[in-house]
Order: C-alpha cells, then structure tokens, then sequence
C-alpha cells in the first residue's frame, strides 16, 4: 500500500487493516501447515502403493505411451528380457518364455500402459501331470491284462523248454517284470500313495533287494553289498521294498551307462539321531553317472536315462513322506537315501 494513503487512513481503518494483515497472515500459515500434511501423505501413500507393487508376485511395468519405463517393480527387473516379447495390443493372452508360461494383462490409462505377468508355470506343470497321469492310467489298464497273459505263458515255456534255451526265456520274464513294474508304478502314482503299515524286522529288506538284483537285466558286472541289521520296524513293506528297487535299478544303469569296468553298489542301514528323535536312515551309493538335472530329480515323468518313465523317484519320494520320512542325494561320494522316523 502506499505510504501517502496510509497516512491519510484514521485510527480505526488502520487498525481493521492491522486485523486483517494479521488474519491473512495465520491463514498463510494454515495453508502452510495443510500443504506439508497433504505433501506427508502423499509420500506415505506413495510408499505404501510402492511396497505393495513390490511384495507382488507379478512382474508389473507401467510405461509411457513411446514405450519408455515410467515405473516397475523388482519382479519386472528380474524379467527385464521377457519385457520386449509381450504384445501391448493384446488386453489379455498367455505368453511362452524360456520354459516359463506367463499371463499376460495389458491396461490403458490416461497416457500410462500397466502391463503385468504373472507366472503360471507351475499350475501349467500341474495340469499336463494331471494329463499325462489320466492317459498313463489308462494306458497302463490296457496293459495290464495282456502283459499277465505273457507272464504266465513265459513262465510254462521256461518249465517245458530245454536247459541250452532256458537263459532266453529267463531274459524274456526279466523284461515283462520289468513292464509290469512300469505298469504298476504308474497305477501306483495315478491312484495315490496309501500305506499300510505293520510289523517287520529290517532284515527282510535284505531279501527285497536280492530279489529285485536277479529280477532285473543288465549286463555290467557289478558287486552288491547289502548292509542291514535286525530291527522290528512299523511299515509298509511293500512299498518300501519298491522304493529299494528303483534306487537299486538307477544305481544299476548309473553304473552301466558310466561303462566301468568293474562296478559296487553298497546298501547301508544304519540308526541315526535327528533332532533328538531316533530314524532309520538307508543309503544307496554307486560309481555311476553324475546326476544331470538335480533340480529335477524328483518330479514326475522327467528323466534322462534311456531305461525308464521318469515315474521311479517322484513314487519314492511320495512313498517316504507318507511315511514321514525325508528321501534325498548326496553327490560325493555320490548315493540316494531315505529317513524313516521310529
């Protein structure tokens, strides 16, 4: 205001001036305060909207209209490739990549594109199992009736053939023995684990593992050492019996696919404390292979040997939890074990 006017101004309008300076003032203030309150949330509601994009399992990018990154989150940065192969024109649509399946969501806003991928591979590995364990169960029933058929035919033949033709016919009960525990694996897997438990000594184990030694057919020349003490257990025998047969089998066709010259698998029992709790722990070991995937060694129909249906260790590792027990490898010396709780 000028100085002239301010002159001319009596008492009382200066001092409604004063009042009114002073109110404009405090309102300043008010503004002031609200400005920095209203700033506080933003930034508090910013960093909660940050944190929640985070702790996202999907990897989600908000991009400009030119494409360029305007905000993503720590899922996106690990998929920084997957970015450049996702289809911004499609709304919605399943992408493939690298092995991985993705849902992909595209939503426009204003001027900003949000895209998010969501990782669905493992409900993909999921429904294929399911798949391939309909089609196998199927298959396997078919199986079944003709493969007991030509059991019981080899079985007269080896009786009524003569002693130089006897090897051929042993040869031909070992591969249908085989087919059938292909067979009933597979029923196995597709019905599910149920354990039936009862009372043995551990030794018996002893006479399983002999048993499925001369069952099966390989030509290396190989020295088993079976290693079980007595002990009355609570088990399935059965079923701990098939899961001895196929750590037996791949141990067998470890050793023959590393074409030594002289192989040893050794079968080892022994007690062990865990946790202040008492387990039988049983070892496998061979002079095989190495072991090529082992992020996959226990899941269903993936294998790498030429024997096989990729069925034998996810049954055993099936078979072990029901019992409460642990199943896993060691890689040197290399050998399978299992726990079972007594």
């Amino acid at each position: 205001m000028d100085k002239k006017m301010l002159q001319r101004l009596d008492s009382k309008e200066k001092e409604e001036l004063e009042l009114g300076l002073k109110s404009l003032i405090e309102q300043t203030y008010v503004i002031e305060n609200e400005y920095k309150q209203l700033n506080e949330s933003y930034a508090s509601l910013r960093k909660t909207i940050s944190e929640i994009i985070e702790v996202l399992p999907t990897a989600l990018w908000v991009l400009h209209k030119d494409k360029q990154i305007f905000l993503q989150n720590h899922q996106a940065l690990e998929n920084e490739a997957l970015l450049s192969k996702i289809d911004t024109t499609k709304p919605h649509y399943e992408l493939e990549f690298e092995g991985k399946f993705y849902i992909i969501k595209n939503t426009f806003k204003d001027d900003k594109i949000i895209i998010s991928a969501t990782d669905i591979s493992d409900e993909k590995r999921n429904e294929r199992l399911a798949s391939m364990g309909s089609v196998a169960a199927h298959l396997a029933h078919e199986i079944r009736n003709p493969i007991g058929s030509v059991s019981l035919l080899a079985s007269t033949l080896f009786s009524r053939t003569e002693l130089k033709n006897k090897h051929i016919v042993l040869e031909m009960q070992k591969a249908i023995a085989r087919v059938e525990r292909i067979v009933n694996s597979t029923l196995l897997f597709t019905k599910g684990v149920h354990i039936n438990k009862e009372k043995f000594d551990l030794l018996e184990l002893k006479d399983e593992c002999e048993q499925a030694v001369n069952s099966y057919n390989f030509s290396s020349e190989i020295d088993f050492e079976f290693d079980f003490f007595s002990l009355q257990i609570n088990a399935d025998k059965a079923l701990l019996s098939l899961v001895l047969q196929n750590l037996i089998f791949n141990a067998i066709d470890a050793s023959e696919e590393a074409e030594l010259a002289h192989a040893k698998i050794k079968i080892e029992s022994l007690l062990d404390d865990k946790d202040s709790k008492r387990q039988i722990c049983i070892k496998v070991f061979d002079e095989g292979v190495a072991i090529k995937d082992e992020q996959k060694v226990f899941e269903a129909f993936k294998t790498t040997k030429l024997k096989g249906n990729g069925l034998g260790l996810c049954l055993c590792k099936e078979i072990i939890n029901a019992h409460g027990g642990e199943i896993g490898f060691e890689k040197n010396p290399k050998y399978f074990y299992f726990t079972l709780p007594l």
